[in-house]
């Protein structure tokens, strides 16, 4: 449980500015593109915080993978098809328009959260080698 504190704490801040972004930012590159990196990060301290905090990488990709179907099922519009688009939350849920940028923009958040995993890895490490030398 210890492990899952950290993440349930950032899940809840990072839902909280999607949710800024959601109400203040209307048709602009934050509310377009922003918030897509942000969500993968979301995803994965979601994920984590029920896994334990495991293999931070192979997190990372699966999360990707996920936000990637997530995209092509809305080119395939399945809210509709499952017959959920009458119904607002699925749709906002899980979207009703595909876009190529949200794929990149995913992929960006991927590669920070990747990059921010590396580096704690390294630091985290550094700082035990420091104390086991003093």
């Amino acid at each position: 449980m210890k492990k899952r504190i950290p993440y349930i704490i950032i899940l809840i801040l990072l839902i909280a500015v999607e949710v800024v972004i959601a109400i203040t930012q209307h048709n602009n590159w934050l509310r377009s593109y922003g918030g897509d990196v942000i969500v993968v990060w979301a995803v994965y301290c979601l994920v984590q915080s029920i896994i334990g905090g495991k293999n931070p990488y192979i997190t990372h990709i699966g999360v990707l993978f996920f936000a990637f179907l997530v995209e092509f099922l809305q080119y395939i519009h399945i809210v509709d098809l499952i017959g959920l688009g009458h119904i607002e939350f699925f749709r906002v849920l899980i979207g009703t328009s595909f876009a190529v940028e949200d794929l990149y923009s995913y992929a960006l958040g991927t590669a920070i959260g990747i990059a921010g995993s590396f580096i704690y890895s390294k630091v985290k490490k550094y700082n035990i080698n420091s104390k086991e030398s003093e």
